[in-house]
């Protein structure tokens, strides 16, 4: 009976601890995830995306523009995110949002050495005004179902090991 009490404790504790929130100040865990309608942006042959078109996977939005700061400086560690082998579903899709143009999206991927993801764009500005965005970076996650579940202000370290560790769980 000790045996089981003690079996029951390790399992509950460790449940406790997976789905416990990150030490990342700027990230905001929603308590009721959001769904949204009708999220399309551009690829970067001006193919139109639809969020709705990659149900069944964890989904990084991140919002960007070459003349920021803060995005230089965590898009790296995005792209390392991307080819993570411990995720099996994930898609992470970078949106400049800086009325930029492919060219200078392009120099801005090359000049900083992203080789794992695409860029995409949001043209017209659209989802700016969808999601509320107060400013860049803006990284919004959405889970299997679609909905949106967390949302980090700011740039953060997505090699961050307690971030990604907790990011497994809705893989």
């Amino acid at each position: 009976m000790k045996l089981l009490l003690i079996f029951i404790y390790l399992i509950t504790s460790n449940i406790g601890y997976a789905l416990e929130k990150p030490n990342i100040k700027n990230l905001v865990i929603l308590k009721n995830p959001k769904i949204y309608e009708e999220v399309f942006f551009k690829d970067s042959n001006d193919y139109d995306i639809n969020l709705d078109d990659f149900r069944g996977k964890l989904l990084i939005l991140n919002f960007w523009a070459t003349w920021c700061a803060p995005c230089r400086e965590e898009m790296p560690s995005l792209d390392d995110l991307q080819s993570n082998s411990d995720f099996d579903n994930l898609k992470i899709f970078p949106i400049n949002i800086g009325q930029e143009n492919l060219s200078k999206s392009n120099s801005f991927f090359k000049e900083i050495g992203i080789q794992n993801l695409e860029i995409y764009f949001d043209a017209p500005i659209t989802l700016a005004k969808k999601f509320s965005l107060r400013g860049v970076p803006t990284t919004i996650l959405f889970n299997k179902k679609g909905e949106e579940f967390g949302r980090i202000m700011g740039s953060i370290d997505f090699n961050n090991l307690e971030f990604i560790n907790w990011l497994k769980q809705y893989d």
